[in-house]
């Protein structure tokens, strides 16, 4: 199953114009492309955002009876479409056909003027869809159906937001080893790293995950599920609002992660903090990073280090009023982890911020 790499994701949201212009202002995106009733879509309409190699689609509906309205009343803003890029779309929906997976859309050819591009879809967990794009005849702005849209003016500090890293998500309990193998068989991911419940714990919740990927980096899936715990843990937390499962969290890599992290929260981005007693255990623990330790602490930056190299990560408060999404900032020095040494400090963060909720 050749895949080229994540070409964008979709999400299904309330008001598509404001979301993309919160993307604009709050991340440092892009507005690219435009699609509804003005390029004669009628049910909906799609602003497309990028920044590096990372694109969003954020879609609306344009009334109580459409799909995306009713996804959105059931889920809230989420993610609908992780979309691959491949050589053959035909071939990719054939194939993953064959090996057990369930259709949601058969190839289709999308064309304009500006040639043509290969759409099929797949499903995957809850209601969310793995769509093959091909795309190697089209010069347009991003589909058939899109028009060139202005980008919203923008005098915010650049984020340097490089691609997408990973894509995470949560299944219910007992869920994660089939959903694991459900990538393993039908897109022929390996896995990649399994961290076990007493790794990704605190006294009062854990969460166990796999993370799958393509083998050469370019697509990288850790799926989590709730561990037993003596109280409800974010993984539940999210099934709960979200309704099922779904994209928990994307994570975007950037090369400078002190910079994007101050000019996203100049932006308005807040950020989970971890106490001050994480840093003072680190720079014990790790010895690699390069970085200003001191701007490191000042911003809530995490790090951590394998026999590989060292990453630096942090992690946005949830953006928007169910508890469910959130983003990810990441920058990598060699190491291809996930920052098994900031699990713990994390998950006590986010409890934290579960418990105001009252959700605890």
């Amino acid at each position: 199953m050749p895949l080229m790499g994540i070409d964008h994701v979709e999400y299904y949201v309330g008001n598509a114009r404001q979301a993309a212009y919160y993307y604009s202002k709050a991340f440092g995106f892009r507005v690219t492309a435009y699609s509804g009733p003005e390029t004669k879509i009628r049910d909906g309409a799609s602003w497309v955002v990028e920044q590096g190699k990372a694109r969003y689609v954020l879609t609306g509906g344009m009334g109580p009876e459409s799909p995306i309205t009713r996804h959105v009343a059931l889920h809230g803003d989420g993610v609908r479409d992780v979309a691959l890029r491949v050589p053959d779309a035909t071939h990719a929906y054939e194939e993953a056909l064959r090996r057990g997976a369930e259709g949601a859309l058969e190839p289709t050819i999308l064309e304009d003027d500006q040639g043509k591009v290969v759409r099929a879809s797949i499903k995957a967990y809850g209601e969310t869809l793995h769509s093959f794009i091909e795309r190697e005849n089209y010069s347009g702005v991003f589909l058939p159906g899109y028009r060139p849209e202005e980008a919203y003016p923008d005098d915010g500090p650049p984020v340097g937001i490089k691609a997408i890293d990973h894509i995470v998500c949560n299944v219910e309990l007992g869920k994660m080893q089939e959903w694991a193998d459900y990538y393993a068989r039908i897109l022929g991911f390996a896995q990649l790293v399994h961290f076990r419940d007493d790794q990704i714990s605190s006294e009062y919740t854990a969460l166990m995950s796999k993370v799958m990927w393509d083998g050469e980096g370019r697509v990288k899936f850790p799926i989590n599920e709730p561990a037993p715990g003596k109280k409800k843990s974010q993984i539940e937390e999210y099934l709960d609002f979200y309704r099922s499962p779904g994209v928990q969290h994307i994570a975007m890599a950037t090369e400078d992660v002190i910079g994007s992290v101050t000019a996203l929260r100049e932006r308005g981005i807040r950020f989970t903090r971890v106490p001050q007693t994480y840093y003072e255990a680190l720079w014990d623990r790790i010895d690699q990073v390069q970085e200003d330790h001191r701007a490191i602490e000042r911003l809530g930056i995490l790090a951590d280090q394998d026999e590989e190299g060292y990453l630096l990560q942090i992690f946005t408060r949830i953006q928007q009023d169910r508890p469910t999404m959130f983003y990810e900032l990441i920058e990598r020095h060699g190491s291809r982890g996930f920052g098994l040494g900031n699990f713990k400090e994390l998950f006590m963060a986010i409890e934290r911020e579960q418990e105001e909720r009252g959700n605890l």
